[in-house]
């Protein structure tokens, strides 16, 4: 089943009152339930603009983003924030947990948010998975990076959504670390069933998906 779709997928940024700067230029890609996409690409590639139209964290100048079955582009800022946080979960770099809260209280907090029941099974089965156990009633500043990245994945999975975003997820860990965060997300799309797309620019982390997906100057090669 196709999850992800996007349709001659356009960005043009405007730099000044002259420069035009197209970073993304007509993209169409597909992708299916439970892969492991990489998509690379050298720096100013696109990559992360890609990953942000996906994502509805910003809207393109032409084209559709279509995720199961709804374009995004058509929804209104309220339904889209409503649909993103139903069916998109995101992992970045800098992990963007609250830093006044615990491990467990990061975890759960997009269900509080969508005001949905805790699935205690499930929440400490994710915490099993992860490691994390331990750790449920620290503070992030208490945590090394790889424990706050276990817990932006955590927080990713808590809701099941359909897909999660992880934009340069492992570039703030050392190498050992890295790729035992990548294998968590392996681990954690075959487990749950979701599908996973990765920005990265290592060649070694993209080696561990289903799937590469190589952009470059805006365009899919």
């Amino acid at each position: 089943m196709i999850v992800l779709k996007t349709k001659d997928l356009k960005k043009v940024y405007q730099q000044g009152s002259e420069v035009e700067v197209h970073a993304l230029q007509g993209v169409d890609i597909e992708i299916e339930q439970g892969e492991f996409v990489a998509i690379v690409g050298t720096s100013g590639s696109g990559k992360t603009t890609l990953l942000n139209m996906i994502g509805g964290l910003d809207y393109s100048s032409k084209g559709s983003v279509t995720i199961l079955d709804t374009d995004i582009e058509t929804l209104k800022d309220k339904e889209l924030t409503i649909f993103r946080r139903r069916n998109i979960g995101f992992v970045f770099q800098n992990y963007n947990l609250i830093s006044t809260l615990n491990v467990y209280e990061n975890i759960v907090l997009p269900l509080q948010l969508d005001g949905k029941q805790i699935d205690v099974e499930f929440v400490d089965n994710i915490i099993d998975t992860l490691k994390l156990k331990e750790k449920i009633h620290t503070v992030p500043l208490n945590l090394s990076g790889g424990q706050q990245q276990r817990v932006a994945i955590a927080r990713a999975l808590v809701n099941k959504p359909a897909i999660i975003l992880a934009d340069e997820p492992t570039g703030n860990l050392d190498s050992k670390t890295s790729m035992e965060v990548i294998e968590l997300l392996k681990m954690s799309a075959a487990k749950y069933q979701q599908t996973i797309i990765v920005v990265t620019h290592s060649e070694e982390i993209a080696q561990l998906c289903d799937r590469i997906i190589r952009i470059e100057d805006g365009l899919v090669g």
